[in-house]
C-alpha cells in the first residue's frame, strides 16, 4: 500500500514531524510566512479540504545518517517531503467517494483507482522548502488542489463513475412530482441552489446527492457532465448561508433557491420535505441549475 511504502522511505532518510492541523512553528519562518500570507493553515480533516478547496500537507524531516555537507539538507528535504506526501495519503483515506464509500474502501476494490491515487500524491505540488540551520531539520509543505484539470477529484472520477461498484450504489429512481400536485404558482427565477444541513451530521464527498422523503434523486452529479465535475466539483460547501450566497455568485448565480434538509439519507446524501422537493425541481426546470453543479452545501 502506498502509505506503508512511503513510510518506510521516510524511516530510512529520518524523519520528525507533527500531526496533522499542527500549525508550523516559529522554528521555519519561510513557511509561517507562507501561511500568513496565503491566509492558510495545514489541511487537518476531509471536509476542511473541501471547503478551503484545497489540501496543505507539511513533514518535517532530518538528515540520512552520516550525511555531509549539501547531503543534510538534501536528504532533510526529501525526508520532509516523503512525510507529506506519507500524510497526504492517509488523509485522502478518508475521502469520502459516495455514501459510506471511501477512497480506501475504493482502492481495496479497484486496482485502477489505487493506482490513479498513488499517481496523484506523486504529482502533488511542493510550495515551501524550509531549513533550520540550527537544529539541522526541514520541512516541506505540498500543495493539492481539489478541483480542476490537476486536481485530487479529476483523477479521481473518470475512474470511479466507471467502477461497476459505485455505478451500483449510484443507481437510484429520480424524482418524478406528484400527478396529484401542482407546481408552485409563479415561481421564481432561481438560477442556483443552497441546502442548509447544518441540523445534520452530513460530509462532503465527490458526489454528494439530495434525495426526497421516498429516496429518488432530485440531484446527482454522477448524471452531470465530467467536464464541470473537474472544473467546480459536485458543489460548493461553506458553514453560513451568506457564505454558500457569495461562493455560488462566482459561479454567477444571482438568485439561488434557498432550502432546508430534512435529514440525511447517508452520511452524504441529504434528504428534503415533499414541498421542498416539488421545489427545487420545478426551479430547475426553469434554468437548469444542476446540470451546471451551481449547488452549494451549508456545513455545521
Amino acid at each position: 500500500m502506498k502509505v506503508r511504502i512511503l513510510l518506510v522511505v521516510a524511516m530510512l532518510l529520518g524523519i520528525s514531524g507533527f500531526a496533522f492541523g499542527d500549525e508550523v512553528d516559529e522554528r521555519f519562518q519561510k513557511a509561517r510566512k507562507y501561511l500568513d500570507v496565503n491566509n492558510a493553515v495545514i489541511t487537518s480533516t476531509p471536509e476542511q479540504a473541501y471547503t478551503q478547496e484545497y489540501i496543505l500537507m507539511s513533514g518535517e524531516g532530518l538528515p540520512r545518517k552520516g550525511a555531509t555537507g549539501a547531503q543534510r539538507r538534501l536528504t532533510a528535504f526529501t525526508a520532509a517531503k516523503v512525510v507529506a506526501q506519507r500524510r497526504l495519503a492517509e488523509l485522502l483515506e478518508g475521502v469520502a467517494v459516495v455514501s459510506e464509500t471511501t477512497v480506501k474502501d475504493s482502492e481495496l476494490a479497484s486496482d485502477t483507482i489505487k493506482t490513479a491515487v498513488s499517481a496523484f500524491i506523486k504529482g502533488t505540488q511542493v510550495v515551501v522548502q524550509d531549513w533550520n540551520e540550527r537544529e539541522g531539520s526541514a520541512l516541506v509543505i505540498i500543495k493539492v488542489g481539489l478541483n480542476g484539470p490537476k486536481g485530487f477529484a479529476s483523477a479521481l472520477y473518470e475512474k470511479i463513475l466507471s467502477e461497476p461498484k459505485i455505478k451500483s450504489e449510484l443507481d437510484k429512481p429520480a424524482y418524478t412530482p406528484p400527478v396529484d400536485l401542482a407546481p408552485p404558482a409563479a415561481p421564481a427565477a432561481y438560477d442556483g441552489l443552497v441546502i442548509d444541513a447544518t441540523d445534520y451530521s452530513f460530509r462532503p464527498a465527490l458526489i454528494n446527492r439530495i434525495f426526497n422523503a421516498k429516496g429518488e434523486v432530485l440531484y446527482d452529479p454522477a448524471k452531470i457532465s465530467q467536464k464541470v465535475l473537474v472544473e467546480q466539483g459536485c458543489g460548493e460547501y461553506t458553514n453560513s448561508v451568506d457564505k454558500a450566497r457569495a461562493a455560488l455568485g462566482k459561479r454567477g448565480v444571482k438568485n439561488p433557491l434557498v432550502v432546508k434538509a430534512s435529514g440525511t439519507l447517508s452520511p452524504s446524501d441529504l434528504q428534503v420535505g415533499d414541498d421542498t422537493a416539488l421545489q427545487i425541481f420545478t426551479a430547475n426546470q426553469g434554468s437548469g441549475f444542476m446540470a451546471d453543479a451551481r449547488v452549494a452545501f451549508v456545513l455545521k
